[in-house]
Parts: structure tokens; C-alpha cells; sequence
């Protein structure tokens, strides 16, 4: 009896101790991983960071400002602008994205002129999608006059504003220096206010003569309804010759025109070096002083070429430079 009840207790002890073993191992904390770091997400295209981060420390931020208002729509601009005791000459960046795309926050590439002393703006535009061409434009006459109406409030020097834009914003900084001293495109109230005329612009890559776009090697037929100046003109280029007329920067050419700086590479198959030579040589035949800048390779955009796209911005900042600053000293 007694061996059995041994036995018996041997037993219970064996399957205990198995069950607290199988118990502690059931409840055991699992060994910690250790995650690996979060990379930092890449802000998106159209997210501001990508200018805020390039700005010095100490400018005066003001952002989405309401500078017209299109149907529903309020039209929107930024000014990034140093501590100045003296009033700042502006230079406005008009983005690009075929009239259609894109915005004030996706890319300033001049927004460095800060540094030099300057204001800067980035401005929005109604897109030809949410309506037709003169819409733009008349959009893009509001905002230099918005800004000259209100120098004060930004510090601005108003006889020394400037404009940039690359590709259809190219388009639309030609067209500014070149309605300037014309009463078209003043749709908007504020354009009575102020005036809208440029003392200097640098257009990029922008179409000049949209009937000329398919004179030259390019990527696609613009006469197609569904091109994006077809899109901006509400039809084929080559059904509204008038339109065209309407929307090219060279119908607008006179003596009085700020001197403009002109920048085009040459293998740009988006928009054909052609548009700016055209602007180039009408802009001499009037009188006005032009400078055509070709980078040798440069693909519509200046991410390919012989010359990296931060020199190509420098020189159109020395331009800048020479037209506003009026010794080294001010530089």
C-alpha cells in the first residue's frame, strides 16, 4: 500500500511539475523585437515643406493669401521675405504643369533669392480644366497687381517687380511682360487698382506661338484636341488660329517691354527650342533688351544636360541682380 501510494505521489509530483513548465512557458513573454528606425517620409510634390525647408531662418513667412476670387474659387499666393528696413524688390515664380496641374507649393526654384535680399512669391491660377484660357491669365494680372496694391503691407519696392515660370508658366511670365502696357486680361477689380506691367522676366521652356509648336521635332502632336494647348484654348490649336493669337506672348511685343531673359534648353521635345527663339528674335526686332541662355543637353525641365539645373537658376538670379540691384555693394 504504501509503495503504491508512493508510486501514486511520484506520479502527481512528475505531472505537476509538467504542468507548471507548460504553464510558464505558455505565459512567457515572447523575446522583444526591436523595430527598425522610421525613415522620414518624403514630403509630397505639392507639399510646402519642399520650399519652407530652403528658406533662411528669419524670413517672414505668409502663406495662402486670398489675392482674387474666380467664381468659388479663391485664387492663392505665398510671399517669402527677409527683414529689410528698406522695401524689397519682388520676384514672382509662376509654376508650370500644362495649365492644368500642379501649384504654388510644389516648386520655387527662385525662392533662394531671399538670401539675396529679395521677396518672393509663388502664385496659384485657375486650371484650364475649371476654365478656358483667358481665365489664367487674367488671374496672373490680378496677382502683380494685388502685390503692387499692397507694397506696403509686404515691404515691396513697386518699381522693381520681376517674374519666373517655367514651361506653362513660362508661357504666362512672357505673356505678363508682354500685356504689361495693354488694358487686356483685366477681368479682376484689383487690376484697376494697380498696375501689372513687370520691370524684368525670366520665362522658361514656355510655348510662345502655339500654331509654330509643330515646326520642330517634339514629343506629340499639339494640334490634338486632348494636347494641353488645345486643352487651355477649349480646341484644337488649329481650329482657333484667333485664340491662338489671343494666348501668344509675341502678339503682344512692344518697345516698352522689361528686358527679359530667356531661357530654353536644347533638347527640350516637350516644348521645341523654336518658341523661344521666336520670342527671342521678336522681343530684338522691337527694341527690347533679350537674352536667350541655351544649356547645351537640357531636356524640358533641366534635369538632363551639360550645365546641373542650380547653375542654370544662378545665372537667372544674376539676371535679377542686374536689373534691380544697382551696385555690388546692394547685392
Amino acid at each position: 500500500m504504501c509503495m503504491c501510494m508512493n508510486a501514486w505521489t511520484k506520479t502527481c509530483a512528475m505531472l505537476l511539475a509538467v504542468s507548471l513548465l507548460c504553464t510558464a512557458t505558455t505565459f512567457a513573454a515572447p523575446p522583444k523585437k526591436v523595430a527598425p528606425p522610421k525613415k522620414k517620409a518624403a514630403p509630397k510634390k505639392d507639399d510646402p515643406q519642399h520650399i519652407l525647408d530652403r528658406l533662411l531662418k528669419g524670413t517672414i513667412i505668409e502663406r495662402d493669401i486670398v489675392y482674387a476670387v474666380n467664381g468659388e474659387r479663391k485664387m492663392l499666393l505665398d510671399v517669402y521675405r527677409p527683414k529689410s528696413d528698406k522695401p524689397l524688390p519682388l520676384v514672382i515664380w509662376i509654376h508650370g504643369g500644362a495649365w492644368d496641374w500642379g501649384s504654388k507649393d510644389r516648386s520655387n526654384p527662385i525662392v533662394e533669392m531671399v538670401g539675396r535680399g529679395y521677396a518672393v512669391s509663388g502664385i496659384n491660377y485657375t486650371k484650364s480644366r475649371e476654365e478656358i484660357f483667358p481665365a489664367v491669365i487674367n488671374d496672373c494680372r490680378a496677382a502683380v497687381s494685388f502685390l503692387r496694391f499692397n507694397a506696403k503691407r509686404f515691404n515691396l519696392d513697386p518699381d522693381r517687380f520681376g517674374a519666373a515660370g517655367e514651361s506653362a508658366g513660362g508661357h504666362l511670365t512672357a505673356l505678363l511682360a508682354t500685356v504689361g502696357d495693354t488694358k487686356e486680361f483685366m477681368k479682376h477689380p484689383i487690376t484697376k487698382k494697380a498696375s501689372s506691367a513687370l520691370q524684368a522676366a525670366s520665362p522658361w521652356s514656355g510655348p510662345t506661338d502655339f500654331l509654330k509648336l509643330n515646326d520642330f521635332k517634339c514629343s506629340q502632336n499639339y494640334a490634338n484636341k486632348r494636347s494641353a494647348p488645345s486643352r487651355l484654348l477649349g480646341a484644337s490649336i488649329k481650329a482657333v488660329p484667333e485664340k491662338c493669337r489671343q494666348a501668344n506672348p509675341i502678339t503682344y511685343i512692344s518697345t516698352g517691354d522689361p528686358p527679359c531673359f530667356i531661357v530654353h534648353g536644347d533638347k527640350d521635345f516637350v516644348v521645341p527650342l523654336n518658341q523661344s527663339e521666336l520670342l527671342h528674335a521678336a522681343l530684338k526686332k522691337a527694341g527690347v533688351p533679350s537674352t536667350l541662355h541655351i544649356p547645351k543637353g537640357g531636356n524640358h525641365g533641366f534635369s538632363k544636360g551639360e550645365t546641373p539645373r542650380k547653375e542654370i537658376v544662378k545665372k537667372v538670379m544674376d539676371f535679377f541682380d542686374s536689373q534691380f540691384k544697382k551696385t555690388k555693394q546692394e547685392k
